[in-house]
């Protein structure tokens, strides 16, 4: 297994990967209450199945292939084949380091590959002196929010608003670098 920086996708590398989505028992509800002034927001656990299907279209490796362009995404290659990626950007603007999107191979979870990847994330960041690195997902995504968490990310902000069509609220994490 190693880690290295993303080169440009070409094809449709996940289609070989299995389930590119998530299918949980568990979801995270979000309650937000705003009044005047304030705003507070809560998050609790709660039993729900949930299962989610990426698609991935022409445009959407147009888009990731952009981000990848800019040399800041990693690859875990086994046998010298892709099977997972984190596709990342540098936002000099804000000083912080944004994971765009994250998958493993199907074939490949539970192998502490996300671990890997978030590993060269914090140090490319880190190389980069961002002060945070930072991450979206949505609150149906248990597993995601739970490994973020294990990587040290603390959940920093929603957006009920993000995902058009979607009953999906959208969960900020973000890792502090700056100690």
């Amino acid at each position: 297994m190693e880690i290295r920086k993303l080169g440009h996708l070409s094809g449709n590398p996940v289609l070989e990967w299995g389930l590119s989505g998530y299918t949980t028992e568990k979801i995270y509800v979000v309650s937000a209450i705003g009044a005047g002034n304030t705003f507070e927001f809560s998050v609790r656990e709660k039993k729900q199945h949930y299962t989610k299907i990426r698609n991935f279209s022409d445009e959407d490796f147009e888009r990731l292939n952009s981000i990848i362009n800019k040399g800041y995404s990693f690859g875990a290659f086994h046998d010298d084949e892709l099977i997972a990626w984190a596709v990342c950007d540098f936002r000099k603007w804000n000083n912080s380091f944004c994971i765009k999107d994250i998958l493993v191979h199907e074939s490949f979870r539970g192998q502490n590959i996300g671990r890997m990847l978030i590993k060269a994330i914090n140090r490319e960041a880190r190389d980069l002196q961002c002060r945070m690195v930072e991450a979206e997902t949505q609150n149906t995504n248990y597993h995601a929010i739970k490994f973020f968490q294990k990587a040290g990310f603390i959940i920093t902000g929603i957006n009920t608003k993000l995902y058009n069509d979607s009953v999906e609220t959208a969960i900020f994490m973000s890792y502090d670098l700056m100690m």
